[in-house]
Order: C-alpha cells, then sequence, then structure tokens
C-alpha cells in the first residue's frame, strides 16, 4: 500500500495522552472481525515499542494463531466482575459503551477509541489507529501492520482465479443488491474465475438459491477456518464489512463496494493491494445517495473495476519479477 502524504497529519504529542512504557495495558476487542484487526494496529505498535499488551476479545481469540506472539484470551464470563482487569494499569476499547458497557466503572484508567473513528481526521481506520499511536501515545516505532502470521503449510493465494464473494454485511443499509451479486459472479464465471460466496450460517437463509445459481458457498467451522480458506485464495469482492479487513489484512487483492466516497474513505480497508468501487456520483445530495446506492452501482462498472484491479495487479507482479531477474542478473 503506497504511504499516505504527510499533510493532514499531526506532529507526536510533547506529552503522550497516555504514559504507556513500562506498564501493563489491556486492549478490550471489539466483537466485529473488522474493528478487531483494526485494534490490531495498536496492539501491534504497543509491541514493538516494548509495552506490555493482553488482549481479550472473541474474534481475536479465534483468530489466536494467527497472531503467534500476542497474548489473546476470550471475554470472561462475568463481564462486570473488576477481578480479570485489575492486573491493568490502562485500559483501551474501541468505543464508549462496546463491547463492554459502563467499562469506566471497572477501571480506573480507560479511553477508548470514538474521538479517533468519528473525529475529522485523515486516512482509514489502520491509518487512523497508527496516527493515535504516534501522536496520541508519542510511540517512536510505529506503523500499519497487524503481526498477522499464517499458519505453516499454507501457501498465499495458492489458488489465483479463485474469487471469494461476501455478499452479506452487519447492516442492510451496507449491502448490494443480492441479484447484481448473482449476475457478477456468473460473469466471471465466464470467465474461467472459480467463484466462491462467503457466507456466515445466519446468513444463509437469505440465499436459498445458491445451489440453483450454481455458486458454491462452503461452510466454516470458524474464523480461523476462513481465515485459512480466504488466505489461499486469489481475490476478494464484497461490501463494506469485516470479511474485506480479514482479507485485505491476509493480502488478498480486495474490491469493496461502499455507498459514498466519505464513508469509504474511513472504512475502506487498509492492508496490502485493493481498491473500492463507488456508485456513480450524479445523484444529487447525500440522502439520495445513500437511498439509491444499490441501484445506481451497476454489475458493469463492479466488474469493470475488478478487471482493473486484476490488470495492476498482474502488472504489479511482472515488474516485481522484472526487478528481481535484473538483480540477480547484475
Amino acid at each position: 500500500m503506497s504511504a499516505r502524504p504527510d499533510e493532514g497529519r499531526v506532529e507526536p504529542r510533547v506529552e503522550p495522552l497516555v504514559d504507556v512504557t513500562q506498564r501493563r495495558v489491556a486492549i478490550v476487542m471489539s466483537n466485529a472481525i473488522g474493528d478487531t484487526l483494526v485494534l490490531m494496529v495498536i496492539v501491534r505498535n504497543l509491541l514493538r515499542n516494548g509495552v506490555d499488551v493482553t488482549v481479550f476479545g472473541r474474534p481475536a481469540y479465534a483468530l489466536r494463531r494467527w497472531f503467534p506472539d500476542v497474548t489473546i484470551h476470550p471475554m470472561p464470563e462475568q463481564l462486570f466482575d473488576r477481578a480479570w482487569l485489575a492486573p491493568f494499569d490502562v485500559v483501551l476499547q474501541m468505543h464508549v459503551e462496546q463491547p463492554v458497557p459502563m467499562l469506566r466503572t471497572l477501571h480506573h484508567r480507560v479511553f477508548d477509541m470514538d474521538s479517533v473513528i468519528f473525529g475529522d481526521r485523515a486516512g482509514c481506520m489502520a491509518e487512523r489507529f497508527a496516527d493515535f499511536c504516534r501522536q496520541e501515545l508519542a510511540l517512536a516505532n510505529v506503523g500499519m501492520e497487524t503481526g498477522m502470521t499464517p499458519p505453516p503449510l499454507l501457501r498465499h493465494r495458492r489458488h489465483g482465479m479463485r474469487v471469494a464473494i461476501h455478499p452479506e454485511a452487519s447492516t442492510e443499509d451496507k449491502r448490494w443488491l443480492p441479484r447484481r451479486f448473482v449476475t457478477l459472479a456468473q460473469r466471471l464465471q465466464r470467465r474461467g474465475y472459480d467463484v466462491h460466496f462467503v457466507i456466515a450460517p445466519h446468513e444463509r437463509e437469505r440465499w436459498k438459491e445458491l445451489e440453483h445459481w450454481g455458486i458454491p458457498a462452503p461452510v466454516f467451522a470458524d474464523p480461523h477456518e476462513l481465515a485459512c480458506w480466504l488466505y489461499e485464495s486469489g481475490w476478494f469482492i464484497g461490501n463494506d464489512s469485516g470479511v474485506g479487513h480479514l482479507a485485505s489484512c491476509l493480502g488478498v487483492p480486495t474490491l469493496s463496494l461502499f455507498r459514498r466516497r466519505r464513508v469509504s474513505e474511513r472504512w475502506r480497508p487498509g492492508w496490502g493491494a485493493g481498491a473500492v468501487v463507488l456508485p456513480w456520483q450524479w445523484v444529487p445530495g447525500a440522502s439520495f445517495k445513500e437511498k439509491f446506492w444499490r441501484q445506481t452501482l451497476t454489475c458493469a462498472r463492479v466488474e469493470s473495476a475488478f478487471h482493473r484491479l486484476v490488470r495492476e495487479q498482474q502488472s504489479a507482479t511482472g515488474q516485481a519479477a522484472h526487478l528481481a531477474g535484473v538483480t540477480q542478473s547484475s
């Protein structure tokens, strides 16, 4: 991913928001996969600066094999028992009241990321959280990596023609028209791609006709199995969702469908190769854009954006291979 220009960035504070050096920090992860992964940017930066970090969270614990050097625990059953946070000097969670409501009543030093998420800042969430580490925490060694590491025996993008399509999202307003996802899948199949839908068990009720349409939808026991499968896939297409963040974090070229440009600038996946496709912008006013984005984002527009992403990746791969050949022969 290309580096973001320095304009708009604030210099690190002279005094940090909280001094995390020589302290034990607990990070209470979101119940959403995407939010969990962007919070792992903070975890990674704390670790690389020598801070003692412990993570609590359901998706984080399910993906713990991908973060072998991070201490990760499931969320405790007794959330409102002060004992589980007592060993820590500082506690951080993504939102004021989520996933643990009234967290400030359980610990004397709790911080949340709402001002970073909703504030007038530049960049996507991964970039904002890296900037938070640089500016508010005054950490010296900062990056955007999550430290996600594949388990042994997996091969990155082993199935180069496999396209994972995630037609779902956490809320209805983020979901493109189902029939257009089916049409897109069938068009890609005709071009030789091995197209699969990625659908959670609770989402399958809306997709009963997949077998009739000839689109496979593998079943995954947990997020770890999904991550293993995505890691070996060639491409990803999907709505604004946590699965898109997971694919991006795994280095799978990702095409993300968004309803509005400002939303995409904040919530697009922040790792690896990727692109965003937006509806036609001729619809006047934000409210109408929001209401009719599914209709104005055509199948042809998404397919064209996908083929452009493929060409760009093929060109980048070819250039890298050429440079490697030149280096070896010199």
